[in-house]
């Protein structure tokens, strides 16, 4: 089936090619680098109040802001680096998003520390396996999930911050642990016979 009519989902704007990759190539993938689940943490508290396509276009800007969400790095950034970055249009310039990434940093790591890696700990939420869900409509897919308020909840217990539920359910959709893509979706089944889900 060529590229321009493979049934994708249907909250995917096709007319936007960046997306497309996007979902194509990342959106419910299991993830479990801990580098690119935080890099997915950052992001997606960075989109509270916003578009996902409004913080993905500035993807590039916020990865060389936060050093290639380099983890330690980002925990030790100072008051002067946070004025720095308030000044650059790259990324969204709001200062509660910005030191509440320097202050996951930290709540990161201490995750690492208690569980190895901060991959063990969140797919701890589901056994290392990812729920399949089953979504044919727009309406279909929620804010929240009982596994996000789970989720949330601890994280904000363990200090996390700009971390809510919908954030949440935003952040495990992306990163694979909830198989999220529609029934007629390809990228559905494709996830599911790579991972041997279901």
């Amino acid at each position: 089936m060529p590229e321009n009519v493979k049934c994708r989902c249907p909250w995917l704007d096709i007319t936007k090619p960046d997306y497309v990759k996007y979902h194509d190539d990342e959106w419910g993938v299991p993830v479990r680098d801990d580098q690119k689940l935080f890099e997915y943490l950052t992001l997606e508290s960075a989109q509270a109040g916003l578009s996902w396509y409004t913080i993905l276009i500035r993807r590039e800007g916020y990865k060389e802001a936060f050093n290639q969400f380099n983890i330690k790095e980002v925990a030790q950034f100072t008051t002067d680096k946070v004025n720095e970055l308030l000044l650059n249009d790259k990324i969204i310039r709001h200062r509660g998003k910005i030191e509440a990434t320097i202050n996951n940093a930290k709540c990161f790591m201490l995750i690492q520390k208690e569980f190895d890696s901060f991959s063990h700990y969140l797919w701890g939420f589901v056994n290392n396996e990812t729920v399949v869900n089953n979504r044919s409509k727009k309406e279909d897919y929620p804010a929240t999930s009982p596994l996000s308020d789970l989720l949330s909840k601890d994280l904000k217990k363990r200090g996390f911050k700009f971390l809510g539920s919908t954030t949440c359910y935003a952040f495990i959709q992306a990163c694979g642990l909830v198989n999220d893509h529609s029934i007629d979706c390809y990228k559905r089944s494709q996830i599911i016979n790579e991972y041997q889900q279901g």
